[in-house]
């Protein structure tokens, strides 16, 4: 028999699975305190990250879901008008072996499966009319009159090309980097290396808006705002029209402030003896929500109510302004969260994925976006804000310069074109009044400094302060980032 120092040694001894368990629940542990306290982490994290000074504070993401088209409204060109009906791809004759003098593109390109079988190309000039406007003399179509009046405070991107040619992978391409699903969202790579200002509301928070143009066209997934394989308390949290804006967040009728703190204040001990016991870095994200939930209850019934609006400002951004879920009303709501210190704010606005009925259908479009976001650079600049405000417009790739299906006036349509197409930029860093960039006289391709998906991500990340070749994150093995292994900034476009 053992004696009793015998048995108090044994005792004190650790078997494999409970040193595994117990380290598990350390590390845990540690997960939890930079949850609870993401500031913190963020500016640890942050320091080994940052080799630039943050022009930016925040990021304030208008996405053009569906594809703009940019010779009809930034990429002016006149060439358009002058050989509007003509040909635009060469003819290859495979006997000679030579392209026909004909035409202005030879026809290597990629083509979506909805023109590739098209027996003709015909150029297609633009529906509207361009004017140059500003000291930056900066072309834009008439049918962006309030964009026009902000052009000095803009910076346009001509130049821009993606690898996707489909507007799933090309969304996503955007967002996460990767034309695949499953990687971290932008919005949520800042959550993790930046954190919020703001502990009583989400670092990443999306709005989603449907436009008038082409109802119901091209669905808006959750899985833009992942978190991916990042902790999941840095996934966007999306805010809806009406008069329930987070989900579940409201108390249930006659349930007070205080019986819901003694019900987190349970589950939280809950989630601790399981988190002692497994170590499951989810179970700190359970807990750090529930933390989370409890402070929103006040704070985002207070950021959503724009009662306190002046006028003027109501004015600014429109009638559609005062009404949920409309992208005037999520225009000024994105600016009412990045007072309160929100890092990353993302709209979505549909409909302008217009293979048909372009002349009808694109008026509608700008119509829904033009005074509002002309309205937010505007009123951030009122402000003061717009010095560490990064605004950023444009889609997910550009649109063809020949006309889809059969051609009238102008195009009746265009298809997706991921060779060119056009953003702008303001505040946060950005070099206003100017265009970087340049396409080929018909609008196909890109002629002068070309500016890839990666690249506009690695500037983004720059201007927030942030080395995108250092911002990573270990799984599976393998060092992950915005930008995968590519990428670079932008100096041009820079202040």
């Amino acid at each position: 028999m053992l004696n009793d120092v015998a048995t108090d040694a044994l005792k004190r001894v650790l078997t494999r699975r409970q040193l595994l368990r117990k380290g598990a629940a350390g590390i845990g542990s540690l997960a939890l305190g930079s949850m609870l306290a993401p500031d913190a982490f963020a500016r640890q994290l942050s320091a080994n990250r940052k080799q630039f000074a943050p022009k930016a504070k925040r990021i304030i993401f208008l996405f053009m879901n569906g594809a703009p088209a940019q010779q009809d409204l930034f990429d002016y060109k006149p060439k358009l008008a002058e050989h509007h009906g003509k040909e635009l791809f060469k003819r290859y004759d495979a006997k000679l072996e030579k392209w026909s003098a004909e035409g202005f593109i030879q026809k290597t390109q990629r083509l979506t499966g909805m023109t590739a079988g098209q027996k003709s190309f015909p150029i297609a000039r633009s529906n509207w009319e361009f004017r140059q406007y500003g000291e930056s003399r900066a072309w834009i179509s008439d049918l962006l009159p309030f964009t026009s009046q902000v052009a000095d405070d803009l910076c346009f991107v001509k130049s821009m090309h993606t690898e996707a040619i489909n507007h799933d992978p090309g969304v996503t391409f955007f967002q996460t980097g990767h034309q695949q699903p499953g990687r971290p969202s932008m919005g949520s790579w800042m959550s993790y290396g930046l954190g919020t200002e703001n502990a009583n509301l989400p670092a990443f928070c999306v709005l989603i808006s449907n436009g008038t143009g082409r109802p119901g066209s091209q669905p808006v997934y959750t899985k833009l705002w992942s978190s991916g394989f990042l902790p999941s308390v840095h996934q966007g949290v999306q805010f809806r029209g009406g008069s329930t804006p987070i989900l579940y967040l409201n108390s249930q009728p006659g349930e007070s402030v205080e019986a819901r703190r003694r019900m987190i204040n349970r589950i939280e001990q809950l989630n601790r003896m399981q988190l002692e016991t497994f170590g499951d870095p989810e179970i700190t994200t359970r807990i750090a929500q529930y933390e989370m939930s409890f402070r929103m209850q006040m704070s985002v019934p207070e950021a959503t109510d724009i009662s306190n609006e002046p006028k003027s400002i109501l004015d600014m951004y429109g009638p559609e302004c005062q009404m949920p879920g409309k992208f005037a009303a999520n225009a000024l709501l994105a600016r009412r969260l990045a007072e309160r210190g929100v890092r990353f704010i993302q709209l979505y606005h549909r409909g302008w994925d217009h293979h048909g009925g372009l002349t009808s259908a694109l008026p509608k479009q700008c119509n829904d976006v033009d005074q509002a976001s002309a309205a937010l650079v505007t009123d951030l600049k009122q402000r003061g804000m717009l010095d560490d405000t990064l605004v950023i417009w444009g889609g997910e790739f550009g649109r063809t310069t020949y006309s889809q299906g059969k051609l009238q006036k102008s195009a009746n349509g265009r298809d997706h074109h991921p060779r060119c197409f056009t953003y702008w930029m303001a505040g946060g860093g950005i070099r206003p009044g100017t265009t970087y960039g340049e396409t080929d006289e018909v609008g196909y391709n890109i002629t002068r400094d070309p500016v890839h998906v990666h690249d506009f991500q690695a500037t983004v990340m720059h201007l927030m302060g942030i080395d995108h070749e250092r911002l990573t994150f270990k799984y599976q093995g393998r060092r992950f980032r915005l930008t995968d292994v590519h990428g670079h900034a932008v100096k041009g476009i820079l202040a």
